[in-house]
């Protein structure tokens, strides 16, 4: 039997509450996991410990805005994905537990918090994301830039990964944040072509797309990653177009995960996809050129990504060496 875990109690967790605009949809059953979804109930002190630090600073954590399955083996070995500029996305999406709405006023102080948080934990590496703000106009690209430099100045050892939304119609806004040059450049395509209307309306694939080759042109030595979702009613053939458009992006690093309902009014799950079948997709993917793949039903965008950082080097380093 899965473990229920209730993340955090500051907020109602209800699909109504968080997400008023799908309040008059009708609910969708949430399925019984199969015996291969599994989580541990968070008992570790350390969990405690990271949580304390993220109340003390004022953090906001994807890891609990979005209800993450992972939070209690992540924050047990202090790795946490920080969410900046606020927790309130101007975005819909179909999948997400992030609360829609008009966010507030950006917090000046936040990208020198985060540094902080970063220097405190002893972080070897940090993952960094945000809501869309698509109500700013620079869809928050200068706050993305100075809280990659505070963290550099205050940790300077540790490297960067950010996790950003698409700066759809947000001209330059690419530009500024790689310039600031995170080690990492993540943006998710969430899902194939087909499935955006429903799921990601908001967004326009082939400007996802776009902007991951964007990063590549401005700046090929940071390296590039992308995730998708699968269980959403994809078939097998669109997911295989989807690694090979992200191949003509030269992303480096693919993640595949299983979509898991959070709330009554979200997305239904279309299935439970196995472990064998995501294997599968990890062997295909190897085979299409990607430096690194991880795909398992738990897998996140962040999951381990300390250690896949480091992979990402040395595969990086062992496919030049083979090249010379």
């Amino acid at each position: 039997m899965t473990t229920r875990i209730e993340i955090d109690h500051r907020k109602p967790r209800t699909g109504a509450e968080r997400h008023p605009e799908k309040a008059h949809r009708p609910d969708n059953p949430i399925q019984r996991k199969p015996a291969w979804i599994r989580v541990k109930a968070p008992t570790h002190p350390v969990y405690h410990e990271t949580r304390a630090l993220m109340r003390d600073q004022r953090l906001t954590t994807v890891c609990e805005e979005a209800a993450c399955p992972n939070i209690g083996e992540c924050w047990s070995q202090r790795h946490a994905t920080m969410m900046i500029m606020g927790e309130i996305c101007t975005r819909a999406c179909a999948f997400c537990n992030i609360t829609t709405g008009l966010p507030n006023a950006l917090d000046a102080d936040e990208p020198r918090r985060v540094g902080e948080a970063v220097a405190a934990l002893g972080l070897r590496h940090v993952v960094i994301t945000s809501v869309d703000r698509d109500d700013l106009a620079d869809g928050g690209a200068e706050h993305f830039a100075q809280t990659i430099r505070a963290i550099r100045a205050a940790a300077p050892d540790t490297t960067i990964e950010i996790l950003t939304p698409d700066f759809l119609r947000k001209e330059g806004a690419l530009e500024v944040v790689v310039a600031a040059r995170p080690d990492v450049f993540n943006h998710n395509l969430e899902t194939v072509p087909a499935l955006y209307p429903t799921i990601r309306p908001g967004a326009r694939y082939y400007h996802s797309l776009r902007l991951l080759d964007r990063v590549k042109q401005l700046d090929p030595s940071i390296f590039t990653k992308s995730g998708m979702m699968v269980g959403l009613g994809e078939k097998r053939i669109e997911v295989l177009q989807v690694m090979d458009d992200l191949r003509s992006a030269e992303v480096d690093f693919l993640t595949i995960g299983q979509y898991l309902q959070p709330t009554v009014k979200h997305a239904a799950v279309d299935r439970f996809v196995t472990p064998e079948e995501f294997e599968d997709y990890a062997t295909t993917a190897r085979g299409k050129g990607f430096l690194l793949v991880s795909a398992t039903p738990l897998t996140r965008s962040s999951y381990h990504a300390d250690r896949d950082f480091a992979a990402l080097r040395q595969a990086r380093e062992e496919r030049l060496a083979a090249r010379a």
